[in-house]
């Protein structure tokens, strides 16, 4: 798909949003291939990381509204024939799927914040695992300007990030949000030069594309659900995932270079 680009290059999955006519907001054909892609780099054992970012002035503005009818998600509108059940089905299998693959990817994901992220692209970015953000970078919340509810697990993610105050803040007043606020409030974690944020993405991505990738994927799972469970399962989870990980060749390799005194040579396996 022309809109959406995927390279691939030394371990690290490169995929760029490149609608910037429309600050690339996401149509549903876009956000499945989106879809696809993460799973397809989340089962690659050849990828180790994986960075998403936009060309031009937006990172993603969020779903596609030029189409008639719609709302914020591609859901029919109130000019468009819909029964009991549409809206919810539509947010579960669409925007609510794109944040779960990114949630569930295998692979640390790094979201390069080139410029305006809003509404359900504020929430791709946030369930990256590590976010960077151009200083031009903004963050809105524009669903209730649309008088609309948050989707793609706004609410679930801004309170884990901020704390439930300040997520009713942003989420209530719909405020653009500069990249240094957002860095001082925790949804973020680096700030950078406009022209630094590709450089400092691919750096980033290759020094976790060249780690263990089989304990960054168990530590991105145990982290994920950290805050879903209580202490007893959490270490329980700790405790399988430490069995788990001490089957792989990189764990191996780490405790082998340890005792030898020398740098590990990692294979993500």
């Amino acid at each position: 798909m022309d809109t959406v680009r995927y390279v691939t290059a030394e371990r690290v999955a490169h995929l760029t949003l490149d609608r910037p006519d429309a600050l690339n907001a996401l149509t549903p054909d876009q956000r499945e291939h989106v879809i696809r892609l993460l799973g397809e780099a989340s089962a690659d054992p050849g990828i180790g990381a994986v960075v998403i970012t936009g060309t031009g002035r937006g990172f993603c503005a969020g779903a596609d509204l030029r189409g008639s009818g719609s709302t914020a998600d591609g859901t029919p509108g109130a000019s468009a024939e819909r029964v009991p059940g549409d809206v919810a089905r539509t947010i579960r299998l669409g925007a609510q799927r794109l944040v779960a693959a990114v949630l569930d990817c295998e692979k640390p994901v790094i979201a390069a914040v080139n410029g305006t992220a809003a509404g359900l692209g504020v929430h791709l970015a946030l369930a990256c695992d590590l976010v960077l953000a151009a200083e031009s970078a903004r963050f809105i919340e524009v669903f209730v300007r649309r008088g609309l509810v948050p989707d793609g697990g706004g609410a679930y993610l801004l309170p884990r990030l901020v704390g439930p105050h300040r997520a009713k803040e942003l989420m209530f007043f719909g405020d653009a949000l500069s990249a240094p606020e957002a860095e001082r409030l925790g949804l973020v974690n680096r700030v950078v030069p406009d022209a630094e944020l590709p450089k400092t993405a691919r750096d980033w991505a290759a020094r976790l594309a060249a780690g263990p990738t089989r304990a960054l994927a168990l530590t991105k799972q145990l982290v994920n659900a950290s805050l879903d469970t209580d202490r007893a399962s959490a270490f329980a989870a700790e405790a399988a995932a430490q069995e788990i990980n001490m089957t792989t060749r990189d764990a191996q390799e780490g405790v082998r270079a340890f005792v030898e005194r020398r740098s590990p040579d990692f294979q993500g396996r």
